[in-house]
């Protein structure tokens, strides 16, 4: 029998259940996954709300590693015993064992533990999405991460200093500010309710920021418009704090002569190549040291609790699941 967690119905993690279910071999093109990590992610967190609906199945989580159990027919380039990672649809990570498309599975490094690869993949290919795809950051550029201490605005702060950008985080403590500044920020900005527009004004002598990463949507996002330069890049790509209110589009300009970008990182996996790029680069910054990941364990039975911490804002770095 395979152990999964179960979406009754969308709403709060109440609405998560501990079930066992007899899996299916594995169809043509898939493979069987014993799975060793499962990551916790934002998306996770909005799939059990109802924002984006889960399939039939209603198994939340969209990443993790583990060793490849049993091979579907056709299926090419993956041997069973290998050690593969994985990210994005179909969604049903929050299990013991899964099967999923082949092409899905990216072989690790075995420098590389699975927990770390679990704590980091996703969050990791959205941070290179973000910082090679929406907008290319390098040196010489300024740009603001809120949710600095993050399990993805560490990762965005590493490997934006990594490129030779300078960092402006927002975190919600004193102790979140030590460790964004660990993973290089050059500037932190604390407090939950702090003007961080006055305070980007006054770090960049009032020209803004070249690009801004918000993850916490809510009223933030419309204080963020505020902190980037003319001609400069807003990604929202989140929502922790609550539903973005709408956004009027003279808000972006002609004054302002901003670009908004609503990314999926979904969509991004969804495109085979970009997949495996991304995931490639992911990869090797972690072996060579630019991505360094701290993460918090939690074990499969306790999902409801790792989400409602993550949604509380009671962590700091990734979160991941132990079957």
């Amino acid at each position: 029998m395979t152990v999964i967690v179960r979406l009754k119905a969308p709403g709060g993690v109440e609405q998560l259940e501990l079930a066992s279910v007899n899996l299916q071999l594995p169809g043509r093109g898939e493979i069987r996954l014993r799975q060793s990590a499962i990551g916790v992610n934002s998306i996770d967190i909005y799939h059990r709300m109802g924002l984006y609906p889960l399939p039939p199945e209603r198994i939340p989580g969209v990443e993790a590693v583990g060793i490849v159990a049993a091979l579907g027919a056709e299926v090419t380039g993956v041997e069973v015993g290998d050690r593969i990672a994985y990210a994005g649809a179909p969604v049903g990570a929050y299990a013991s064992e899964r099967n999923l498309p082949a092409w899905r599975c990216v072989k690790l490094p075995a420098s590389l533990p699975d927990e770390a690869v679990a704590a980091a993949f996703v969050k990791g290919i959205t941070a290179d999405m973000l910082l090679n795809r929406v907008f290319p950051v390098g040196r010489g550029m300024t740009v603001l991460v809120h949710s600095a201490a993050g399990g993805l605005g560490q990762l965005l702060t590493r490997w934006a200093s990594a490129t030779g950008a300078a960092v402006i985080g927002t975190v919600g403590s004193p102790a979140k500010a030590e460790i964004a500044r660990a993973a290089g920020a050059s500037h932190v900005i604390v407090g939950r309710d702090a003007d961080f527009a006055a305070a980007i004004a006054d770090l960049t002598a009032g020209r803004g920021v070249d690009v801004a990463y918000d993850g916490v949507g809510g009223t933030t996002l419309q204080k963020t418009l505020g902190c980037v330069r003319p001609f400069g890049v807003v990604a929202s790509v989140g929502q922790s704090a609550g539903p973005i209110p709408p956004l009027d589009v003279n808000d972006l300009g002609p004054r302002r002569s901003l670009m908004l970008a609503r990314p999926s990182v979904m969509a991004h996996m969804n495109d085979a190549d970009a997949y495996r790029r991304s995931a490639e680069r992911v990869l090797a910054a972690m072996v060579d040291g630019v991505l360094q990941v701290t993460g918090k364990a939690y074990s499969l039975q306790d999902a409801a609790l790792a989400q409602a911490d993550l949604e509380a804002g009671r962590t700091t770095g990734a979160l991941y699941l132990k079957p």
